[in-house]
């Protein structure tokens, strides 16, 4: 199991908080311990609890997936205790920020502070209390998780030659093919586009103030086809999982009050409110997006075709049309060349382009230039609409990793394997020195690490 893997995982799992040894849990059966790991115990209302969270999310459950849990939940244990040890201290702020999130979550999945507390069959004060100790214990558990991966010696270039040495080539990883672009990027007329969207918009907002309704409106016209089909209907959630203008405009609303336009980078929005509960509200919307014509692309393409022409003919340089040209802030300031807006890399796989891009460029060699296209840009959940031409910089192809042109991939892959070897041989060496009990109705569970079977008691 990949590190990161292990991490999230065991944090995912520690959901629920472990309860008292002896009470009654769902339809009366009396729970009891099902592991003890040195001073710290799994309940089995933890197992079932986890399996209640994934049913929620409508995820298949089997006797298999409670077998992972306790697994996980065993693993955890073994570094909660060790962080004790360490005396390392609790991430505060992590651990309120994740409590407000996951309630958040909780909230609009169920619909309200009602239905959680239904569901769970707690005050809801009473799951903030747990959620943080249980949260509090999976920061501990992650600090941990973090010292001993990072535990490791410094890798050098002699490491690296070795272990290149000792692979295989089969095993070696396999480099992808790689692109590196720059592009001229125009942006069609937007503020005609805007003008005519909000037009529309306060077209709409005229018919349901005359007496036509808001969700009829909605499934007609409505851009946002989670909610269109449900008459614009967002159901009951918290402020925090929309766009700030959005939460903003909503929670200023009285109940069948409708909203002036809204801007956000999803479009623009009419809004009204059905119900709110404190910091939650359920909200229609009509959500619409600007529209380009034909005309609009056929300016843009114009435009670009020129500038093409004139970088081909050796008039003027990519870089330099970039620069004066290009309408992408991001871009523009260094000629052009694009680089990966979550890792800041500068080369691109296939599976990182948008289509639009690879489309236009897959057949291109080194320093061509593509024909103009219409693509997308990084704003918003979905982008906004662009015209641009792409310069194909340099072609990497799909090869074995190498010393020479990957270090740093086999760096990170050599350095991967030894964390996950610091992980397995502290987990190892835990597993056998500190005392371990798991119930026999675990005694079928195919674990990943065959050691815990033999802690099942007979």
């Amino acid at each position: 199991m990949k590190l990161a893997h292990k991490i999230i995982l065991a944090a995912a799992l520690a959901v629920l908080p472990v309860c008292a040894h002896a009470q009654k849990y769902g339809g009366g059966v009396i729970d009891k311990t099902v592991a003890v790991i040195g001073n710290e115990v799994i309940l089995i209302s933890d197992i079932e609890g986890e399996v209640q969270r994934l049913r929620a999310q409508g995820m298949g459950t089997d006797q298999n997936i409670r077998c992972e849990i306790l697994e996980s939940m065993m693993e955890s244990k073994l570094f909660l205790m060790q962080a004790r040890i360490d005396s390392l201290t609790v991430n505060h702020d992590m651990v309120e920020g994740e409590l407000t999130n996951r309630l958040d979550q909780f909230r609009t999945y169920l619909g309200g502070d009602t239905e959680v507390e239904q569901y769970f069959g707690k005050p809801l004060y009473l799951l903030r209390e747990e959620w943080r100790k249980t949260l509090e214990e999976q920061s501990l558990t992650q600090q941990e998780q973090s010292q001993v991966a990072g535990n490791i010696q410094d890798i050098t270039p002699y490491d690296i030659r070795q272990w290149l040495d000792s692979t295989a080539v089969e095993d070696l990883p396999v480099v992808p093919i790689k692109y590196q672009l720059s592009q001229i990027c125009i942006y069609p007329d937007r503020e005609a586009a805007n003008l005519a969207v909000k037009e529309k918009l306060l077209s709409l907002r005229e018919r349901i103030m005359g007496g036509e309704k808001f969700s009829t409106l909605a499934r007609l016209y409505s851009e946002d086809p989670g909610s269109a089909r449900k008459g614009g209907e967002l159901g009951m959630a918290s402020k925090s999982m929309f766009w700030p203008a959005f939460s903003d405009a909503a929670m200023a609303l009285k109940p069948g009050v409708i909203s002036q336009i809204v801007e956000t980078p999803d479009g623009f929005h009419i809004i009204e409110v059905l119900e709110k509960r404190g910091d939650m509200f359920n909200a229609r919307h009509i959500l619409l997006k600007p529209v380009y014509t034909s005309e609009d692309r056929e300016r843009g393409f114009a435009r670009l075709d020129s500038l093409r022409t004139l970088i081909v003919e050796d008039k003027m340089s990519f870089e330099l049309a970039a620069r004066f040209f290009s309408e992408d802030p991001a871009t523009r300031t260094n000629g052009g060349q694009m680089a990966d807006p979550s890792t800041g890399s500068s080369y691109f796989e296939i599976d990182q382009l948008k289509p639009q891009d690879y489309e236009v460029i897959k057949d291109l060699k080194e320093g061509e230039i593509s024909v103009p296209v219409a693509s997308l840009d990084n704003e918003g959940r979905n982008g906004n609409l662009v015209y641009k031409i792409i310069r194909v910089d340099k072609i990497i192809p799909a090869h074995p990793a190498s010393f020479e042109t990957d270090y740093n991939q086999i760096l990170d892959q050599v350095r991967y394997s030894r964390q996950i070897e610091a992980i397995d041989r502290f987990l190892e060496d835990k597993i056998r020195g500190t005392y371990i009990v798991v119930d026999p109705i675990y005694g079928k569970c195919q674990f990943k690490r065959e050691i815990w079977s033999s802690k099942v008691s007979q």
